[in-house]
């Protein structure tokens, strides 16, 4: 190896001159196949006799890479030299006396291109550089030491068969970590080791392609392609690579569908049921995927209108399936001609058609011993409701099929309740009534009827019948609910206060059309009557103007509905009708009648006050009469005091009714004393002596007859206390032109005021106009 003396990079003028440096390029290769060889003696004694400058390896240990060399140096060991920079003291080292610079390590330019090193010449005693430090690079020089590789292998890929020849398969690239720019290190080239005719590699660009026309899958699917690369451009002695790419033939539509034979024969039993799958048929086809997909269908032939075909996406056959039912006795075969063909064509490859195929299939119908069959597929019938038992509601009719034609028997089948209420005749097939119906509780029954052969009797066939039960008008109407009527107390006549339906358990045809009226056998109401709207309702209406709660709270009316049927029924409901308290607009303000306290706005507190005084003051007079009759004194003290007997209680009572001490006859004026007031508490046992008298005696009786006759009447009178007792009777006398003008008899008079307009006062009044509300309907009644 020569040796090339050049100077340092950085050299420039006008500066010092440098340290002169020898520098040497190294073969990589030399250092790579001695450190990997150095074991071998003999190659190693080659190389360490090998001349590679005027220098030689020492014990082949170090290689010498440069030496440096001063000015001022004279030989005599005074100067003195330094390396530093990338590698120095590691992989470069310096002989401080001499300037000569060695390798310690085989260099790989892969790995670093080159080094930067500093060098200077300093005294040895002074340690004074002599001259400036210089700057010098080491490049290593490339060798062919790396094989191209495949990074990305092994490679699978695709590609369609019948594809054109030279179809691009894949592109495969190799790289080489050598220096392009030097040599050929890396100059890559492609050839094919393997898969050959069938494909082929470019040498340049490692695309690979087809190499020959209509590959077929069919034949041959798989293909295990080895491509090469090497350096050096391919020539001899350059590194190599290889890699597998694994190529498979994608399917394409390239065969038609065939049956391997072109008649076929099929036997179906004639008791095959409609819908049900009886054969199968397939074509053939070696493609795959969706290029293998077809449909079935029956061009022609006279089984076309009995049998249909569809197609199984799974297994790509053809499902016979059966439209009709067969006959044998009718007919015993039949031809169907059956096609065949793809879903998806390519049209490429047409001319390697027709992709269909057409066979013949030929049907045989077996024969088999039917079941019986009925005329009908079911039935129908009707029966009245209380019919009979035994009443024949209809006929089932049934027939052996097959040629024999055996009897039949028919039987029900009690599998349900609904099944008990009916028998059948075994020979005729009459069905009767088992048990009496009612349509209002099952309108409707559903049996089952089977027959089946005398000969064979496990040949059963069965039809379903539906029995209707007609309606009877047994049902009379009645009230559609429980109405709670309401009458307001000032309500006027003929005002509707309620209107009423009714309902019938019958059907229409003998229950909608109903007819109200009231019980003819009670007596004219006179106090609500009915209308009839002729629309199955009635209206309830008042016949007075007022009603009062006090009086009369509850009423009874007696309503008589019948219905349109044949014959027609009726039935009588009673309505209740409550008399409420209700507001000027209708609304009910309350239907319960109210004590005379309550009314005068006492509260509970205050009731339970006054029961406590009127206790307390009974005591008190029990007390005192049993005190009076253990001293046995007369009731009566003194005769001037004849007002003992009063006894007054500190309370509003009941009024005035409450005690006959001051009898309030005696201030009317006689002429409308003619009747005696008794007390409303006692029911008086014996008429009084002159009940009537007439007027005109009134008109003249004296004063002090007038007296005795009432004294008469006090004696005789069972309904007074058992003591004496004041009588009083004051009155103005009959002579007074103006008549009387006492308020105490004003309630007896007629008047025409109308006191509704106190309702309109506010709540306050309410109470009031209820009571002379009350007053004006009594005295109206």
């Amino acid at each position: 190896m020569g040796a090339v003396n050049e100077l340092l990079e950085g050299t420039k003028p006008n500066k010092p001159k440098p340290i002169p440096v020898t520098r040497t390029f190294l073969s990589q290769g030399q250092f790579l196949e001695w450190a990997q060889n150095r074991r071998n003696p003999s190659l190693r004694n080659e190389l360490c006799q090998m001349e590679m400058t005027p220098n030689r390896m020492t014990g082949c240990q170090k290689e010498w890479v440069l030496t440096l060399h001063s000015n001022s140096d004279k030989g005599d060991g005074s100067v003195k030299y330094i390396l530093t920079g990338e590698g120095a003291g590691t992989i470069f080292i310096i002989d401080d006396t001499t300037g000569d610079i060695h390798s310690t390590k085989s260099l790989d330019r892969e790995q670093k291109t080159h080094y930067v090193l500093h060098a200077q010449a300093i005294d040895r005693r002074t340690n004074k550089p002599l001259e400036p430090e210089s700057e010098f690079i080491i490049k290593v020089q490339d060798i062919n030491d790396n094989a191209p590789k495949f990074t990305d292998g092994p490679y699978i890929v695709t590609v369609p068969e019948m594809s054109e020849m030279g179809t691009s398969v894949l592109q495969v690239t190799a790289t080489d970590a050598d220096d392009p720019t030097y040599g050929n290190s890396a100059r890559v080239v492609y050839s094919i080791l393997q898969g050959q005719p069938y494909f082929s590699v470019d040498p340049k660009t490692g695309v690979i392609r087809t190499a020959l026309h209509n590959m077929d899958r069919e034949a041959r699917e798989h293909y295990s392609v080895v491509i090469q690369a090497k350096d050096m451009a391919g020539q001899v002695g350059g590194l190599s690579g290889s890699t597998t790419v694994n190529i498979t033939l994608t399917d394409v539509n390239d065969n038609p569908p065939r049956f391997p034979q072109k008649h076929y024969q099929l036997y179906v039993p004639e008791s095959a049921q409609v819908g049900s799958a009886v054969g199968k048929i397939k074509a053939n086809d070696a493609d795959t995927g969706s290029n293998a997909d077809m449909k079935y269908t029956i061009i022609n032939g006279d089984g076309s209108g009995v049998f249909s075909i569809s197609t199984d996406k799974e297994t790509r056959e053809g499902i016979l399936s059966l439209k009709k039912p067969l006959n044998y006795e009718k007919k015993k075969s039949y031809t169907l001609n059956i096609e065949g063909a793809n879903t998806h064509v390519d049209f490429r490859f047409s001319h390697l058609g027709p992709f269909k195929d057409v066979t013949m299939l030929k049907v045989i119908v077996g024969d088999v011993d039917e079941p019986p069959l009925f005329t009908m597929p079911s039935y129908v019938m009707e029966v009245y409701e209380n019919a009979k038992i035994g009443t024949p509601v209809g006929t089932v009719t049934a027939h052996d099929p097959d040629a024999a034609n055996s009897l039949v028997r028919y039987f029900i089948d009690h599998n349900t309740e609904e099944d008990r209420y009916f028998t059948i005749d075994a020979s005729t097939g009459t069905i009767k009534t088992a048990k009496i119906f009612d349509r209002e509780e099952t309108p409707w029954y559903n049996i089952t009827v089977a027959a089946s052969e005398i000969d064979n009797p496990g040949l059963v066939s069965h039809v379903p019948v539906g029995v209707r039960i007609l309606d009877v008008n047994d049902n009379p109407p009645e009230l559609a609910r429980d109405y709670d009527v309401v009458v307001c107390e000032n309500t006027k006549p003929g005002q509707v206060i309620q209107t009423i339906t009714a309902t019938d358990k019958d059907n229409s045809a003998n229950g909608a059309r109903f007819h109200f009226s009231l019980d003819e056998g009670l007596s004219l109401n006179p106090n609500f009557t009915l209308r009839n709207n002729e629309d199955n309702t009635a209206s309830i209406l008042t016949r007075r103007r007022r009603y009062s709660r006090t009086i009369q709270d509850i009423y009874y009316l007696p309503v008589l509905i019948s219905d349109g049927g044949v014959p027609p029924l009726s039935s009588s409901s009673t309505l209740t009708i409550r008399v409420c308290a209700c507001e000027r607009d209708g609304r009910v303000r309350t239907c319960h009648a109210e004590a005379f306290l309550s009314s005068a706005g006492l509260s509970t507190g205050a009731l339970i006050a006054i029961l406590l005084c009127v206790v307390i003051l009974l005591a008190i007079v029990v007390l005192f009469i049993t005190l009076r009759r253990s001293k046995k004194e007369p009731l009566i003290i003194s005769e001037e005091d004849v007002r003992e007997n009063v006894v007054t209680y500190d309370d509003e009572g009941g009024g005035e009714e409450d005690t006959e001490a001051f009898d309030i006859t005696a201030l009317r004026n006689p002429s409308a004393a003619e009747e005696l007031k008794y007390r409303r508490d006692v029911r008086p046992e014996v008429k009084p002596l002159s009940r009537h008298h007439p007027s005109s005696s009134l008109d003249s009786i004296d004063v002090q007859e007038f007296i005795k006759q009432r004294l008469a009447e006090a004696d005789l009178d069972p309904s007074v206390p058992p003591y004496d007792s004041l009588q009083t009777y004051a009155y103005e006398g009959h002579r007074s032109e103006a008549g009387s003008i006492s308020s105490l008899d004003s309630a007896t008079t007629h008047s025409d005021q109308d006191y509704n307009y106190l309702g309109d006062w506010g709540p306050e009044f309410k109470k009031l106009a209820e009571l002379y509300g009350e007053i004006e309907s009594e005295r109206t009644t």
